[in-house]
């Protein structure tokens, strides 16, 4: 029976992704290990290989397609014996069929965006929904083209079947007997089961005016309109559910810096025959990633209905890119020196910029840093990324005046930092010792070689 490719899931959080290039066609023999397509999702471009061996029948997403959902089927293979025909009309093609993508735009930010409500007020009760045709409790039957064809002539749901085939598939053999069975009628459903209004057009969850409604608002006045790529719509649908479910509170602090520039100053003279040279923000991390290790209940995330506490620090640094931002994740930064956390930094940043970088490499820490201080911001309050527990908002260092060590009047280089926290993870006296921990280290460099 012919072998359906399926929509891969590249990351953990992949929901849908672009078929940007098919690197086989049709006719083609493949094995194991042999490179497929180049899939596009939110953040990168990347290879997807054949699992098993076989000739390439039909491929059912065309090039380009935009939105396709994980596990659709995006090809057919076909192994010695098996022919065109016996794909059948189950397994109907969607290369013909012409995009959805931007007919499903709406529902795919709002299907991102489900669980917003957890804490917010824009939760609405969701109701049982019924399982849609092709699944079982909710989860989808797998059978092969032919056997769908079978189903179809006979009228059987095949939600009634057991598949004899690998993993449960079903398969021609076990609709030979079967016959189809009566429709038990539904009950007639009350008021209070009745469907809800769909929302305009256009509208997202949580949303204020549709597309139509605020385009309308500018009708006569010259505008352009940009469509939204992968990267802009999850960051929209993420750091909204974020800002709406997490909760959070902000803790602020200023640190005198002066100690820290005279320090990175006489290691950047000791290191220039390295060719190394180290920024404020190298000991911004490393800053960071020792306070998690001095305050190691604050080294945590939530998990729905538990928290995940770590012993290594693992710190992610935002990084703006063309469209967006990447936040590449600094595994066991407490360990690196700062040569070695500002050499791998600079090389995530440059990779991040290209799109080269693979999910391993900017999914998980428990910790962010946001540092918009080179571009002259005093001080800012950063939206915690889940499922991240906490995030530092960077500000520059100015010339400020403040009171010195004897009492005196002086003029010093202060930076403003804000704290992020998730409340559900991190209370308040916690999240101040870890403030707290991470003033301390900037503002005494040198203990953090120790």
């Amino acid at each position: 029976m012919p072998t359906e490719i399926l929509m891969p899931a590249l990351s953990p959080t992949m929901e849908e992704g672009t078929l940007a290039k098919w690197l086989v066609k049709e006719g083609d023999s493949v094995s194991s290990g042999d490179l497929l397509a180049e899939i596009e999702t939110d953040k990168a471009t990347m290879e997807f290989e054949a699992v098993d061996e076989g000739v390439i029948g039909k491929l059912m997403v065309a090039e380009g397609t935009e939105g396709v959902k994980v596990n659709d089927v995006i090809a057919v293979l076909l192994v010695e014996g098996e022919s065109a025909d016996d794909i059948g009309e189950g397994t109907a093609s969607k290369a013909e069929a012409p995009s959805k993508a931007a007919q499903a735009e709406t529902s795919n930010v709002a299907e991102s965006a489900k669980g917003y409500g957890r804490d917010g007020d824009a939760a609405q009760s969701e109701k049982p929904r019924a399982p849609a045709a092709g699944q079982k409790n909710g989860e989808r039957i797998f059978a092969s083209p032919l056997a769908r064809r079978i189903a179809a002539d006979k009228g059987i749901d095949l939600a009634d079947i057991t598949g004899s085939g690998p993993h449960g598939r079903i398969v021609k053999a076990d609709l030979e007997n079967a016959t189809a069975q009566p429709k038990t009628a539904k009950p007639e459903a009350s008021n209070a089961d009745a469907p809800t209004a769909a929302p305009a057009k256009g509208a997202t969850m949580a949303s204020g005016p549709s597309t139509e409604q605020v385009i309308k608002m500018y009708e006569g006045r010259p505008f352009e309109e940009v469509k939204l790529d992968g990267m802009r719509k999850t960051i929209a649908a993420r750091l909204t559910e974020a800002k709406q479910s997490v909760p959070h509170f902000y803790l602020r602090r200023d640190i005198v810096l002066d100690d820290l520039m005279k320090f990175r100053a006489l290691l950047n003279k000791q290191l220039e025959t390295r060719n190394v040279k180290l920024s404020v923000n190298d000991f911004i991390i490393k800053a960071c990633a020792l306070a998690l290790q001095q305050v190691p209940e604050a080294n945590a995330v939530w998990a729905g209905d538990r928290t995940l506490k770590f012993t290594k620090s693992d710190v992610a640094v935002a990084v703006a890119i063309e469209g967006g931002l990447f936040t590449p994740v600094l595994k066991d930064a407490e360990m690196k020196s700062l040569s070695a956390l500002s050499s791998e930094m600079k090389d995530l940043a440059i990779r991040a910029r290209d799109r080269k970088l693979s999910p391993a490499e900017y999914q998980g820490g428990s910790f962010a840093i946001s540092n918009l201080g080179m571009f002259g911001i005093d001080n800012f309050d950063a939206i915690i990324n889940p499922p991240h527990s906490a995030i530092l908002a960077v500000g520059a260092g100015v010339k400020k005046p403040i009171v010195g060590k004897d009492g005196e009047l002086a003029v010093g280089t202060v930076m403003s930092v804000t704290l992020s926290v998730d409340h559900r993870v991190i209370d308040g006296a916690l999240g101040a010792n870890l403030l707290n921990a991470i003033k301390d280290n900037l503002e005494n460099p040198m203990t953090m070689l120790a």
